[in-house]
């Protein structure tokens, strides 16, 4: 028999049972992530294009949406993000590859809703068609490769993200940085066509294209100053091959190169001093390149573009243009050498710059002269990649930059 008593007893339990039950019902999921956007540089020279696209992607399906403008800015043939550390502020930096005295860089702040690009600065290139930008991990410095002026220079960000005037201006004419390569129609004068940051943050490596050689300076992030003097220069000992980019494997032990005009891929080592007051960063030869090319493809209708390494360091990736292909090499875990897995068609034609996303399950590849970007399925085990499983519209891509 229930009493009053024993009723009352017992009623704490039976409100706890129920809110045990009833809890399920009424937790909510947390939000999912928001798609993380993906930025198209593209050439404004060439079509209809007014300067950087953006998309969302969705890295479940490998889907992305329907690009629209994010900033009308001319020529941004190459993309940087700044890293976040200036309260949450998200800053990306331009190349405007004009090959005048209006050539220039351009500094956006990011909508982080919307993904909307804002001008908020722009500072002389120091020199013709700038190529590519890069920040440090710092986020003090960048660093710019000016690509037919044949210069290299850095500068400072401020505490608003914007550039200040260039610190330091490299000029690679210098008869120290080398002599002009045998290749007469391309390699008649410097051609800087990178500014990669090495892992440590403490140097910097530039391309030459037109001398063969690859400059390594120290940096100092705050003043954004390089080490005066004669830098580190370094050849791979094959004339008119062109070195154009390199990828650092994640062990920061191994380099690849790639060069654009006889479409190879170099290995490298890569070394430095322990030393603060005269750091020295320095490539050494392993001998080893490989070509890019299938060996029935006329190596002169072709020129190499961009090199990667999948995220785990198993795979490194290239792409050709004329042969229109990307390609995918295995990386040989006791030394770093390669060996050839995959070839397969880019999606379009001429595939200037491709990217991996942050999953490593899929390729971005922005084929500048069929106005598209193909996304490609990345299997991590194998490496190869499958599709293009899309293809969107976008007008001379030249650059794609997840942010």
């Amino acid at each position: 028999m229930l009493t009053r008593r024993r009723f009352l007893v017992s009623l704490p339990a039976f409100a706890a049972a129920a809110h045990a039950q009833r809890l399920p019902f009424h937790r909510k999921a947390p939000p999912p992530p928001p798609l993380p956007f993906v930025y198209f540089g593209t050439d404004t020279s060439k079509g209809l294009s007014k300067g950087i696209y953006q998309s969302r992607f969705n890295p479940a399906t490998g889907q992305l949406s329907p690009p629209v403008l994010a900033a009308t800015t001319p020529r941004p043939s190459f993309l940087a993000l700044a890293p976040l550390v200036r309260g949450g502020s998200r800053f990306i930096y331009a190349v405007n590859a004009m090959n005048d005295a209006s050539a220039s860089v351009t500094t956006f702040s990011q909508d982080p809703k919307t993904g909307a690009l804002q001008q908020i600065g722009q500072v002389p290139s120091g020199g013709a068609g700038p190529c590519y930008v890069s920040v440090d991990a710092t986020g003090k410095s960048a660093y710019v490769a000016n690509y037919p002026g044949g210069t290299f220079v850095s500068y400072r960000v401020e505490a608003d993200g914007k550039l200040s005037q260039p610190v330091d201006r490299i000029d690679f004419h210098d008869a120290k940085f080398g002599h002009r390569g045998p290749n007469a129609s391309r390699q008649d004068a410097p051609h800087v066509h990178s500014a990669t940051i090495s892992p440590d943050n403490r140097f910097v490596l530039a391309c030459d294209l037109g001398s063969d050689s690859i400059a390594v300076f120290g940096i100092d992030p705050d003043p954004a100053k390089l080490t005066r003097g004669n830098p580190f220069l370094f050849h791979n000992e094959r004339p008119g091959s062109g070195p154009r980019h390199v990828a650092f494997h994640p062990n920061g032990r191994w380099v690849y190169g790639i060069c654009e005009l006889d479409s190879t891929i170099d290995h490298y080592l890569w070394t430095t001093t322990r030393s603060t007051d005269t750091p020295l960063g320095m490539l050494v030869n392993t001998n080893f390149h490989i070509s890019t090319l299938a060996a029935d493809f006329p190596a002169g209708k072709s020129t190499a573009a961009e090199v990667a390494v999948s995220p785990d360091g198993n795979f490194v990736y290239a792409s050709n243009r004329g042969e229109d292909t990307l390609v995918v090499f295995a990386v040989r875990p006791k030394d770093g050498a390669l060996t050839f897995v995959q070839r397969i068609a880019s999606g379009g034609k001429t595939p200037r710059h491709f990217c991996i996303d942050a999953t490593g399950r899929w390729v971005l590849c922005g084929n500048q002269d069929s106005a598209n970007v193909a996304v490609f399925r990345r299997d991590p085990g194998t490496g190869k990649l499958g599709g293009p499983i899309q293809t969107v519209n976008v007008d001379s891509p030249m650059y794609s930059l997840f942010a």
